[in-house]
């Protein structure tokens, strides 16, 4: 208690306010994406496992990227306020970093491909990865001690599907200056940072591609490279508009859409990117459903 202020320890998730035949609807329909999310994931994630064609630095990063897609889409119904903040703040750190990496090992790739081997060595691999996980659940364990030292008042409810950090820090009752300055500093170490990086990164591989002679050369290194640049734009699009934009600009209904988007959607969409577009993926589906046919 804080004059005539109760500190709350509970709070209701408002999610989409719409009538119950809608409810039923999208109940269905995100139950359907979620399905589809763990499915498609799952597959990619046992193909490069099962694969030894998809041995390689690429499909490394993407079944890290696959575990993170299963864990972020899962990560949207807790339990525990602070248990959510903390992890969903850590999977979409994660995945910017991964993103950066796999932009690196393309341009390693094309532009080095004489030292490839030798550049993206497994052990290399390994720290970038974890460098990747460890410095997310360490930088949002920032945001987690500096949430848990506010106090709350109220209202007892947040108008989203989950507990997103900004819609958090409307029920505080005290000064959220530092929180706030904190979210910005993230947005420029984990959002315009990176994707900095993975442009510049790039720009170098587009030099390198028009530098290829042969017509098939070029068509090979540019399919190589247009699944990660949409899964790139689909991520790093949603969330800027979300985090790096006034929030005058967009309602409340509008953030949750937003949201939605990159939290479930994207998870769901980077399977199919990945797979549609990459012939050794769906060779090696081919490889794997046609042992079954056999046996």
């Amino acid at each position: 208690m804080r004059g005539n202020q109760t500190w709350i320890t509970e709070v209701t998730l408002l999610g989409f306010q719409v009538d119950s035949a809608l409810e039923f609807l999208l109940f269905g329909l995100f139950s359907l994406f979620y399905t589809l999310t763990l499915l498609g994931n799952g597959v990619i994630l046992g193909l490069i496992c099962l694969d030894s064609r998809l041995h390689s630095p690429m499909y490394f990063f993407l079944s890290h990227l696959a575990i993170i897609d299963m864990s972020y889409a899962s990560n949207n119904v807790p339990k525990m306020l602070a248990n959510l903040t903390f992890l969903y703040l850590a999977f979409a750190a994660t995945e910017c970093l991964i993103l950066v990496v796999m932009s690196y090992d393309r341009y390693v790739a094309i532009c080095h491909p004489l030292h490839y081997t030798l550049i993206m060595s497994w052990r290399v691999c390994t720290v970038l990865a974890s460098v990747s996980w460890a410095f997310s659940f360490l930088w949002d364990l920032v945001h987690l001690v500096l949430i848990l030292k506010l106090p709350f008042c109220g209202p007892h409810e947040i108008n989203h599907f989950f507990c997103e950090i900004l819609s958090v820090l409307k029920l505080a009752c005290a000064d959220t200056w530092l929180n706030q300055m904190i979210i910005v500093a993230s947005c420029v170490c984990i959002l315009v940072g990176p994707l900095c990086l993975v442009l510049a990164s790039y720009a170098l591989i587009l030099v390198a591609i028009l530098r290829i002679q042969s017509a098939e050369g070029r068509r090979k290194a540019f399919s190589t490279c247009s699944s990660h640049l949409c899964v790139v734009g689909l991520f790093y699009g949603s969330a800027i508009l979300l985090y790096m934009t006034p929030r005058s600009s967009h309602s409340q209904e509008q953030r949750k859409i937003l949201s939605l988007f990159y939290s479930l959607f994207n998870p769901m969409l980077n399977p199919l990117i990945y797979s549609l577009r990459n012939t050794e993926v769906k060779g090696a589906l081919g490889k794997i459903l046609g042992k079954k046919r056999s046996v």
